[in-house]
């Protein structure tokens, strides 16, 4: 199980730059195996051009190194701070995706303006708290993962698929590496139309609550019909 996990954390973290969702070394994806609690996640600074299976690192929940020869991604701490928290996820992803740090960078969070949006989350896409200086000079990592829980708090996590870290950028997450990444496709694009939007209709409201309801239902939850039930959608 361990090492199908680690051929679909590469193959998650390949995604990204094929989706045009980070540059240079930026971004990481993680995923946690449920049997054991282990997660595997991106070497830190590693070329994905260069990356391989080998590359990947296995941490357990307190962060220490497991299996590996590289150091792991420097945002392993936030990663497993999500793991700890609510969101049940399977796996995380963090870009610094041009559209979605860009509200970030904006202190916004991502009004639902669309059905697009709708199908994603029924929600905002949270911005987080500023984090203080006490919190960005002691545990960064961690007060960052701390603060991305409280962004979604309140609301099924399952609902809120992303969350802008406030001035940093996306963290996203998914039942499985793929999905996460998935999400933070889909993060890039909303966040593209939305400017775009606010750029054409500086004062315009969100999508009604009843076209929200609907999009995200017949997507997600008990009476979902989108799809062929095989996990492919389209």
């Amino acid at each position: 199980m361990l090492e199908e996990l680690k051929a679909a954390v590469l193959a998650a973290n390949l995604e990204l730059p094929r989706a045009g969702l980070v540059t240079l070394t930026w971004g990481n994806v993680s995923g946690r195996d449920p049997g054991t609690g282990l997660i595997v996640i991106k070497p830190s600074g590693v070329r994905y051009s260069e990356m391989t299976e080998q590359d990947m690192v296995v941490v357990d929940d307190n962060g220490t190194v497991i299996e590996g020869r590289r150091r792991p991604s420097t945002d392993t701490s936030t990663h497993l701070a999500l793991y700890r928290g609510a969101l049940r996820a399977g796996a995380v992803v963090h870009t610094h995706s041009t559209w979605a740090t860009a509200w970030a960078q904006a202190h916004r969070p991502i009004p639902v303006l669309g059905t697009t949006h709708a199908d994603m989350s029924p929600y905002d896409v949270p911005v987080t708290a500023p984090l203080s200086p006490e919190e960005v000079q002691g545990d960064y990592e961690i007060a960052t993962g701390v603060a991305i829980l409280a962004a979604v708090s309140g609301r099924p996590a399952q609902d809120v698929p992303a969350v802008l870290v406030d001035g940093h950028g996306p963290f996203c997450w998914g039942a499985d590496p793929a999905g996460a990444v998935a999400a933070a496709i889909t993060l890039e694009a909303i966040a593209k139309m939305a400017w775009a939007t606010v750029v054409l209709a500086p004062e315009v409201s969100s999508l009604a609550g009843h076209l929200i309801d609907r999009h995200h239902s017949r997507k997600h939850g008990p009476g979902a019909y989108y799809g062929q039930g095989d996990g492919h959608q389209g």
